[in-house]
């Protein structure tokens, strides 16, 4: 049955999001849900421009995540109310709903695709600075992250006792009320991982590699309720990536990403295995370093920039690659770090 429990919510959300994805992609369609201003009218490199294709960014839709979060409610509630309706062991057992584990992820989870949802419409169907990105904006985004961070954080320390952090091989830190700060801490750091959202395909293979390999690691260590969220998670950026291969249909926007990389921190610390989101997340941390290290050498050092374009997906674009090169070594290389994530929680 611990085995049913993970197996059936992924399967079962993977197929919820394929019978709805029609039905969301028409209405994507029908009003026009696609930025009105393509980021080249913005202050934007010479070789960003040559790579950027405008007409597919001004006639994409880029709310594409609501079927993966939509998928995952669905499957959450059927299981739930089946296993009130039909209360034998089978049924009780598949439910994944639980205090314990999953009501904080699941809350965070959905509250982040609410914000990130009226993020994209803002850019859909705002007029002026915030539909073309403005910094101000962004620091607005930060700040919903950052109050999001203190929330859970408060509620990590106050309720469920966390103090500290594992330190693989080496045990526990005992971190006091300083915990709540680095909670927020990271969780801005893995929703900096959004600029990884741009290539066809690209986002969603890497997080489902991330939410496969802590599935795995929940499941290890006997949080099946969180194993089974995660694999539902990953069902459902699965039944995304489906109608998401080139060329895509939709773009997963700030209702998707948002989301996916506020839960992704949430289970992190509640696998505790959040010093190993780095190794795990390996891709999403590349593409956030490039961007630093851009924006940092631009700022300080008489506008030099390291790389061609960054986020660094966008360096190999610059560089020459197909899109569909760029994305497949990204999986491939996001294959290889969710394994090797696993493989040192076992040994650690």
């Amino acid at each position: 049955m611990d085995i049913l429990k993970i197996i059936v919510p992924t399967v079962l959300t993977f197929s919820f999001g394929i019978f709805i994805t029609p039905f969301f992609t028409r209405y994507f369609y029908k009003y026009k849900m696609w930025k009105k201003s393509p980021r080249i009218e913005a202050d934007t490199s010479e070789a960003f421009n040559k790579i950027h294709n405008t007409e597919e960014e001004v006639s994409t839709p880029r709310v594409g995540g609501v079927i993966i979060w939509i998928a995952v409610l669905l499957t959450v509630a059927v299981i739930y109310f089946l296993s009130k309706l039909f209360p034998v062991y089978q049924m009780e057992q598949l439910n994944f709903f639980s205090r314990s584990q999953t009501v904080v992820p699941l809350g965070a989870f959905f509250f982040a695709a609410a914000v990130g949802f009226v993020d994209d419409l803002f850019h859909i169907f705002g007029t002026g600075s915030y539909a073309k990105d403005a910094l101000v904006y962004r620091k607005v985004k930060i700040i919903f992250v950052t109050l999001i961070g203190l929330a859970i954080g408060f509620w990590f320390y106050y309720k469920l006792d966390f103090v500290g952090v594992h330190i693989p091989f080496n045990g526990m830190w005992q971190m006091g009320l300083w915990f709540i700060p680095f909670f927020v801490i990271v969780m801005l750091a893995t929703f900096s991982t959004s600029v990884i959202d741009g290539l066809d395909g690209l986002a969603g293979g890497v997080l489902a590699s991330c939410f496969t390999a802590f599935a795995v690691i929940a499941y290890l260590g006997s949080q099946f309720d969180i194993s089974a969220l995660s694999g539902a998670i990953a069902g459902g950026i699965l039944a995304f990536l489906w109608f998401n291969v080139p060329p895509a249909r939709f773009y997963m926007g700030e209702t998707g990403m948002l989301s996916l990389c506020v839960v992704l921190a949430v289970i992190a610390f509640l696998t505790d295995s959040v010093l190993l989101l780095p190794v795990i997340a390996f891709p999403l941390v590349a593409t956030t370093a490039s961007d630093i290290i851009q924006i940092t050498s631009y700022k300080f050092f008489n506008k030099r920039r390291v790389f061609l374009v960054a986020p660094l997906h966008l360096h190999f674009r610059a560089l020459g690659w197909p899109r569909e090169k760029v994305v497949m070594r990204y999986w491939i290389v996001s294959v290889i770090s969710a394994i090797t994530g696993v493989i040192l929680y076992l040994v650690s």
